[in-house]
């Protein structure tokens, strides 16, 4: 058992009796990567057959690669970096080969632990695969058409639609933040009845509107593919993804409790660092496998589009993205410069504004921006990052969120094209 602190104790005496999430929370701490141990689940067998395993690239084109100077002032390694923080698995594959890989924390390969919010982006693959067999109309369609239960206690649930959840914007009250027991993401990860809770919750903006990240909404969409399917979300994803990819571990999916299972989807699908990245590749690949296609292009497509005004957030995928004033050290002279990088550099999705910078006292033309990289994140750090330029896959597990890997990964990226 791991204490998170007194306080959690307190909070054990005080609510223990009366609420199932504050005792769970009380006993167990915040959440951990091995959380897969402590609840109920659904197990996912790896394949027994066709096995895929990604080649081994010699010699190891990053030898040489030193992390830079805005990470570690230390000119470490790699290995270096990783062993002195808390990531416990860390991957790079370059067209279909391992250039690196190691564990670390008492880690190894086979190894599964809680993925987190990456867990989101297997969800909506999940659900691009249920539209594919015709199990779901359409992105559009009210979600109270495939849970009409949400909509027993609150009628506004009639307004909401799949693609609001897809693109979080579905209104709703929620607040998202592990630390505080009075969260409703902590209760909703700890707690015994997903479907209750949301039932009772209301709406703060109307479906569509605003874009506000929130793990009920994958929640709900695990009840849509759950529902539609007639199968939990753990066997549905062994037999139409980990079986036919040929996935080399065992894993498994959390589920809220013994009596109601239903799916922890928004957060706890536990698995390695290798099968994870196969599903980077899957989506590389625009949804084909070696010959049979997964989930359709063009789910992929859309999942992978970025949507600027949406935060580069998009079908519970990110794109990199950001805000520049110029570019290799020089602000922008004019919009026309500022487009012109922004074609060179390829980015998917941008705009130009006329910003007043306050601390330099001068206005300057700003690139808002996002670029064809996109990943899965979760908290305490998992990653699984894919860059299609230079099909590249990059997988980080660990115990915390202790480093900017947008940045590692972005370094890799330029080292491994040089």
């Amino acid at each position: 058992m791991k204490y998170n602190s007194l306080i959690l104790f307190f909070l054990f005496i005080i609510f223990g009796t009366t609420s199932c999430h504050f005792g769970r929370m009380a006993i167990y701490g915040t959440e951990d990567i091995t959380d897969h141990k402590i609840f109920p689940k659904t197990p996912i067998k790896a394949a027994a057959t066709n096995t895929f395993t990604f080649e081994l690239a010699p010699p190891n084109k990053l030898q040489d690669f030193r992390v830079p100077s805005s990470l570690s002032e230390e000119n470490l390694s790699l290995d270096e970096f990783l062993s002195a923080n808390k990531t416990t698995a860390f991957l790079v594959i370059q067209n279909d080969s391992i250039l690196f890989e190691n564990y670390y924390r008492g880690y190894d390969e086979a190894q599964v632990s809680n993925i987190f919010s990456v867990s989101k982006s297997v969800t909506s693959l999940l659900l691009g695969i249920a539209m594919d067999e015709g199990l779901i109309t359409s992105v559009e369609d009210k979600v109270v058409q495939y849970v009409p239960d949400l909509a027993e206690k609150n009628k506004d649930f009639e307004q909401l639609k799949i693609i609001d959840l897809l693109n979080m914007r579905s209104g709703l009250k929620f607040r998202e933040g592990y630390a505080s027991p009075f969260s409703e993401v902590a209760r909703l990860y700890y707690g015994k009845d997903q479907l209750k809770q949301i039932q009772g919750m209301e709406f703060a903006h109307k479906p569509g509107e605003v874009h506000e990240y929130q793990s009920v909404s994958t929640t709900i969409l695990g009840m849509i593919v759950e529902n539609t399917s007639g199968m939990k979300l753990g066997e549905y994803l062994e037999k139409k993804v980990w079986q036919p990819m040929g996935m080399e571990f065992d894993a498994s999916w959390s589920v809220d409790d013994k009596k109601n299972r239903r799916t922890k989807a928004f957060c706890c699908l536990n698995t390695t660092a290798r099968d994870l990245a196969k599903i980077g590749k899957l989506y590389l690949d625009g949804g084909n496998w070696q010959g049979e296609q997964i989930v359709a292009r063009a789910w992929v497509e859309q999942s992978t589009t970025p949507f600027l005004e949406n935060d580069c957030y998009q079908y519970q995928w990110y794109n990199t993205g950001g805000k520049s004033i110029g570019h290799k050290g020089e602000f922008f002279k004019d919009s026309l410069q500022a487009q012109q990088i922004a074609v060179e550099l390829g980015l998917k999705d941008f705009t130009l504004d006329y910003t007043y910078i306050p601390s330099r006292k001068d206005s300057f033309w700003m690139l808002s921006y996002c670029s064809d990289a996109f990943y899965g994140l979760g908290v305490n750090g998992q990653y699984l990052y894919v860059e299609p330029k230079h099909n590249l896959i990059m997988v980080r597990l660990g115990k915390k969120f202790d480093s900017n890997y947008e940045i590692l990964f972005r370094e890799i990226r330029n080292h491994l094209r040089e």
